[in-house]
């Protein structure tokens, strides 16, 4: 469930993280009792139900290289979040993660110093990284991430299950937003009243022209689109985008086009499955249109989709997926080794991203081409943007090379969002966001899924939001958002 994925992604954690994260130590110095080291990686999202086959294969070359091999822990997507919090508050000394709620775990001390570490010692995928993601990440002049190299711009898209658009004869050409979506959702629901119409589930967020200094769980945003202003920071929930948004979802929540049990589901609707009929998918230059979803659904022509948000290199782009090491790792050096080795290496990036070579796939006559075989399937492979560095990634041959140029000419158009590199100091305000996360728990997700009226739950909410210090941390981040302005003249 690719976009409901990436949307639980930029999630935000449970705030309460012991104070002790920040006193745990950064020195970069490896456990060296000796022997095959065996590094603890979470990831979120599903196992590949062939995960031994291909951890196997990926760990002989791992092994070969570093003398080290990865356990891969998988959280599911409605629980990372929370879970991992768990984690870091008990200071376990995992070594390599996807990074939740990135810019406050960092500053906290969650995670290591990976600034010197990365062009040292994985100087490869470190070069590779267009510099919007370091520009992005970069957490009070430091890095603590290695970001996955993949759609550094996206926009937001409506899918559609092409099955049920030709079974039932459904148009979708006036389609550019959440409104548009009425017509055939009814039309969809009349014929499929059991089937999904629109799939949201906890930890979803409706799409709008934003970017969040924070992220997209906090109410704190700068107007993209072409009417807002991009010098303040706004709460998007009082924003008339964003209402609008709101109030069609809530609207086909009361119709029975979303789950009635939206908010709190955690159920994964895949995408080769005939479980829902609409969803929310971000699509970026490595997608190459509407292939990356076919391909993942396993059909050429098994999805449709249409655009809702203006393209942008985002914050939200940037820290997309961010792979971090645990500041109590004993195993630092070696876990950005790995990291580097996953990221720079075709062979085996390729092999845990296409499966098995031979059974899901082979190599064409043409340069980093393959062919999908009939053994390809979603669920016994890692998602790309997931997993490492897409530039190394093969095409299918389905992918021109027309298409190829494309994608490398958007990735260096693209334009950037005004809070691209704004990771602002929470320090003085933690305890005010930990109230405001406390209430966003709340109301953030009946509202984003439509299970909640808008107007009268936002007044609420903005009433909770106030005795919890929303205008401290307005101010604050407002402050400190007119000097990173300045400093950009």
């Amino acid at each position: 469930m690719k976009k409901i994925t990436k949307l639980l992604l930029t999630g935000v954690a449970l705030m309460g993280v012991a104070l002790s994260v920040a006193g745990c130590s950064s020195k970069q110095t490896d456990d060296n009792s000796g022997g095959t080291k065996t590094l603890t990686m979470y990831q979120i999202g599903e196992k590949p139900k062939n995960y031994d086959t291909l951890i196997k294969k990926a760990n002989k070359t791992i092994e070969k290289k570093y003398n080290a091999k990865l356990k891969i822990n998988y959280i599911g997507y409605g629980d990372y979040a929370q879970k991992m919090a768990v984690i870091v508050s008990s200071g376990e000394a995992y070594d390599i993660a996807k990074a939740d709620n990135y810019t406050l775990n960092a500053q906290k001390g969650a995670y290591a110093d990976l600034t010197e570490l990365l062009p040292k010692y994985a100087s490869k995928a470190y070069k590779n990284l267009d510099s919007a993601y370091i520009k992005g990440n970069k957490v009070n002049g430091k890095l603590y991430a290695l970001p996955v190299n993949a759609n550094v711009s996206t926009t937001e898209t409506i899918a559609f299950n092409k099955y049920y658009l030709d079974k039932y004869d459904i148009d979708i050409s006036k389609v550019s937003s959440y409104s548009d979506l009425e017509s055939a959702l009814k039309k969809f629901h009349a014929n499929e009243p059991n089937v999904v119409g629109f799939a949201a589930v906890k930890g979803f967020k409706s799409a709008a022209d934003f970017d969040y200094p924070l992220s997209s769980r906090l109410p704190f945003a700068v107007d993209t689109s072409s009417n807002g202003d991009p010098t303040k920071i706004v709460n998007q929930y009082n924003s008339a985008q964003m209402l609008e948004n709101l109030e069609a979802l809530h609207s086909y929540y009361k119709k029975g086009y979303i789950a009635q049990d939206a908010a709190t589901s955690t159920k994964e609707y895949l995408l080769d499955s005939k479980t829902w009929f609409a969803r929310q998918e971000a699509q970026g230059p490595y997608d190459y249109g509407d292939q990356a979803l076919n391909t993942a659904a396993g059909s050429k022509d098994a999805i449709v989709t249409k655009e809702i948000t203006t393209p942008l290199k985002a914050t939200g782009n940037a820290q997309m997926f961010n792979w971090v090491v645990g500041n109590a790792s004993k195993n630092k050096t070696l876990s950005v080794k790995v990291l580097g080795l996953l990221n720079s290496d075709p062979d085996l990036l390729n092999g845990l991203v296409w499966g098995e070579e031979g059974k899901a796939w082979e190599k064409t006559g043409d340069a980093d081409k393959i062919k999908l075989l009939p053994g390809y399937k979603a669920d016994e492979s890692m998602g790309a943007w997931m997993t490492g560095n897409n530039q190394i990634l093969y095409t299918t041959t389905d992918v021109t090379d027309k298409e190829i140029a494309t994608r490398d000419n958007t990735i260096k158009t693209a334009k950037e969002s005004p809070i691209l590199g704004f990771n602002p100091d929470t320090s003085k305000i933690k305890t005010q966001i930990t109230n405001i996360q406390n209430v966003m728990d709340q109301y953030g997700d009946i509202l984003n899924t439509g299970t909640a009226e808008p107007k009268a739950t936002i007044k609420q909410m903005n009433k909770a939001l106030k005795s919890a210090g929303y205008a401290e941390v307005q101010k604050e981040l407002q402050t400190q958002y007119d000097k990173f302005l300045k400093a950009q003249k």
